[in-house]
């Protein structure tokens, strides 16, 4: 939005997203840059402490969040305990492909709860060994480790983690269970993150996020608040989450929300974006390719391309 802020330190903060008010869509996309505390400044969720790491206008955010941790002395007494929730704000929801749920622990079972729009669900995962050399790097089926998917939705995620015998009888290599909710690719199971994982405090959760409360349909209704605000700009649903989203349409690209946003690409300044043979020409929304003078044919490189000499349409036009 003009004369908005559009970073924090490293983070872009492309709108619905913004700092202050007048900068975003409405106050669960309101976003607290940090810059007394932090050099270079970190991005915060409204004014909570959940740490933005990335935003996408294809609709997710990217958020550090606090594992799950359970730690017991050898005569099985919990010495330590932390199990963080996670609630997201109107219009947003956990991601619930991106996002795994892991327990990692010898002797360790875990829950995820939440909510699912007035609705609640709890599912587990238990995770189990008896020596370290039962370990294997990479996976995580139940050995050590276990990973099941998050029901699709989910407006909270609440992790709580037990052990049947307080971690007693692996307590010589395995003092410590520990659950969360991650990124799947932000974690890849090893023998060594039995030590490493108490190292750790935070992993990446992906949150998906959307505009508005009803359908496409719905919010073309009202224009006043319909968010798709650029004129080549379409709207449509996500299989997640609830609400819509807003794109450019094809042939453009920049930011769906904001009026004049999207730009046309211009796809003959890129090879990789046109399929021309020899010359392409640059149109709204598009290109066509062009033959030089004294060639013909469509000059698509998977077409006719352009072949020497007048075409025959040129030629019977012309009677030569």
């Amino acid at each position: 939005m003009p004369n908005c802020t559009d970073h924090c330190g490293n983070v872009s903060i492309p709108f619905p997203f913004g700092t202050r008010e007048g900068c975003y869509f409405n106050i669960s996309f309101s976003v607290t840059c940090n810059d007394t505390h932090y050099d270079p400044p970190k991005p915060f969720w409204v004014d909570s402490g959940i740490n933005i790491t990335s935003i996408s206008l294809e609709g997710q955010m990217h958020v550090m969040k606090f594992i799950a941790k359970s730690c017991y002395s050898r005569n099985g007494t919990r010495v330590y305990r932390r199990e963080p929730s996670l609630t997201v704000a109107d219009g947003f929801v956990v991601n619930n492909t991106a996002n795994k749920f892991f327990v990692v622990g010898c002797d360790s079972y875990a829950y995820v709860s939440g909510s699912l729009n007035n609705r609640s669900y709890l599912t587990g995962c238990t995770s189990t060994c008896n020596d370290r050399g039962d370990l294997v790097d990479g996976s995580c089926s139940g050995v050590g480790c276990c990973q099941i998917s998050i029901p699709k939705l989910s407006l909270k995620v609440e992790v709580t983690l037990h052990s049947f015998k307080n971690l007693t009888t692996v307590w010589d290599f395995n003092n410590c269970s520990y659950g969360f909710v991650t990124e799947a690719s932000a974690f890849n199971f090893s023998a060594s993150s039995l030590s490493n994982l108490s190292n750790v405090k935070k992993l990446p959760v992906v949150v998906d996020w959307a505009v508005g409360e009803g359908t496409c349909e719905e919010a073309r209704n009202d224009i006043s608040s319909y968010a798709c605000k650029s004129e080549k700009s379409e709207c449509y649903e996500p299989d997640n989450g609830y609400g819509y989203r807003c794109r450019c349409q094809k042939g453009y690209e920049g930011n769906p929300y904001l009026e004049d946003g999207c730009k046309d690409i211009d796809e003959c300044e890129n090879q990789s974006l046109h399929n021309c043979e020899k010359q392409c020409k640059n149109t709204p929304g598009g290109y066509k390719c062009v033959c030089p003078k004294g060639y013909h044919g469509d000059g698509k490189k998977d077409g006719q391309g352009c072949m020497r000499g007048q075409s025959l349409v040129f030629k019977v036009a012309t009677g030569y």
